[in-house]
């Protein structure tokens, strides 16, 4: 990828940062860390490796992307919007009363929104019906998973992984969202996950791994992981939770917490002295 392009992504990841702050700020609830750590990643998809397009939602041949660990649907709504999905004033009314921008998607409610989501786990497990389906129909679009690292303490995650496997959805990428936290703590003292690389191999998948803020870097392994044909990939991206912001960057009680007015104010002042 050129180097302007580059610059123009990393432009625009800020650009999101900033409307998940402003968003959240309005809301007075939700989810900063996950949202703020993704969005090198939410930037890249929706502007340089997703077939979609914002014109024609629900067109047959687009990629999916769907979103597992739906708390961080700030970073999906403010790709949504910066990408033509609805208008930016929108995100103001995130979690407000009869808003679109529910606290997590609502498939129904907002177009670009492929599923609905709530509990944790079950991202993967539509994934993989969306993944067979276009299979069995001959399709040759992607399926994008997003899911967390705390999501794998679910069973649900791994019969849906095994199942990948048995049907070869060389057409699944699964991208974990791999930042050590969880609303309670630290992965590795809630639950710890021991190797997920080798895990994922055991069970039949390709595992690339990446550094979910170094856009060259996701173009290549996204790049890369559309080149496999015959198995479901995980891409474990090493993320920083709050990535953007120094006072909530790995700190976990950013993982479920909203800025008030004066940290929103820090965050953006932040932010917007990156682009210089």
């Amino acid at each position: 990828m050129q180097k302007d392009s580059l610059f123009e992504l990393k432009k625009i990841a800020n650009e999101l940062r900033q409307d998940v702050i402003r968003s959240l700020k309005n809301a007075g609830s939700g989810h900063s860390g996950g949202s703020l750590g993704m969005a090198d990643i939410f930037a890249v998809l929706y502007f340089a490796i997703l077939n979609h397009d914002p014109k024609k939602p629900n067109l047959k041949n687009r990629d999916r992307l769907i979103l597992s660990n739906g708390h961080i649907c700030p970073i999906l709504y403010a790709s949504l919007a910066r990408a033509g999905y609805f208008p930016l004033a929108k995100l103001k009314t995130l979690r407000k009363l009869n808003s679109d921008l529910q606290g997590h998607p609502h498939n129904l409610s907002l177009a670009g929104v492929e599923t609905s989501s709530g509990p944790l786990g079950q991202g993967i497990s539509q994934a993989v019906g969306m993944a067979l389906a276009a299979k069995l129909d001959h399709l040759k679009h992607h399926i994008f998973c997003v899911t967390s690292d705390g999501e794998h303490n679910e069973g649900q995650v791994w019969e849906a992984i095994m199942t990948a496997n048995k049907y070869h959805l060389g057409n699944l990428i699964n991208i974990i969202d791999y930042n050590g936290i969880q609303i309670d703590g630290y992965t590795k003292d809630i639950m710890p996950l021991g190797n997920l690389k080798t895990k994922y191999e055991s069970f039949g998948w390709k595992v690339l791994e990446t550094n979910g803020h170094d856009l060259k870097q996701i173009i290549k392994t996204l790049d890369k992981a559309k080149t496999y044909q015959k198995s479901p990939v995980a891409i474990i991206a090493h993320t920083i939770l709050g990535k953007g912001v120094s006072f909530m960057e790995n700190k976990y009680p950013w993982h479920g917490k909203a800025p008030n007015q004066e940290q929103a104010s820090r965050a953006l002042e932040e932010l917007q002295n990156h682009d210089q």
